[in-house]
């Protein structure tokens, strides 16, 4: 079997793809992909949430994956307590290892969320990407906000325009919208996954009104 990789998870189609081939690469996730790659957009997130100013208060990491963001906002000096959501169990698991999260929450994040929060911040890096989850996700990740709770995530270039995001996000309840562009990988991703070494993507930030 060929070494899971970007070119399958852009593939994706539905939260059963999602759960095949997250259960198949949480093992070598890290050490493989994200090492490989020099996977630099979970920290692009974690520095953008803390330049935001965040509130006191729990933060949930939505798409949290194997805590390679919740990594990043320790390694900053983010000492709050985070949760960690997903819709891999293996993923979860691996993430549960690091002990870098108070809860760890199996869910759909295309479905109605489980009744969770309210969080003085919401973070996810990686997640809003192509085969992954659109906007509409948005209004359910507000939901489980505090009023004036921080919200940092990353948004595929790819899948920016196609998706409508700009006009997603002009009809949600939001202020202080913010709109950075970076690189997704480092130079090592260049020998790795030349094909996708020069993706990029946009950090979002806002506050719920």
């Amino acid at each position: 079997m060929k070494p899971t990789g970007l070119t399958d998870a852009y593939a994706l189609n539905g939260p059963q793809d999602c759960r095949a081939l997250y259960a198949g690469w949480a093992d070598e996730y890290d050490a493989g992909f994200a090492a490989g790659m020099d996977y630099r957009l979970p920290a692009e997130v974690a520095a953008a949430f803390l330049r935001a100013g965040p509130p006191a208060g729990p933060v949930l990491d939505a798409g949290a994956g194997t805590g390679l963001l919740a990594a990043a906002l320790r390694g900053y000096g983010h000492q709050g307590a985070l949760d960690a959501l997903d819709l891999s169990v293996q993923m979860l698991a691996r993430a549960g290892e690091k002990s870098l999260y108070r809860a760890l929450i199996e869910a759909d994040l295309t479905l109605p969320l489980p009744p969770i929060g309210p969080y003085a911040g919401v973070v996810s890096s990686g997640t809003f990407t192509h085969g992954h989850v659109g906007p509409g996700a948005l209004a359910g990740l507000l939901a489980c906000a505090a009023p004036d709770a921080v919200v940092a995530l990353s948004v595929n270039a790819g899948i920016w325009a196609a998706q409508r995001w700009e006009g997603a996000l002009a009809a949600l309840p939001i202020t202080a919208l913010d709109l950075r562009d970076v690189a997704i990988y480092g130079e090592a991703a260049r020998l790795t996954d030349p094909a996708h070494a020069g993706d990029r993507a946009l950090i979002v930030t806002f506050r719920r009104v």
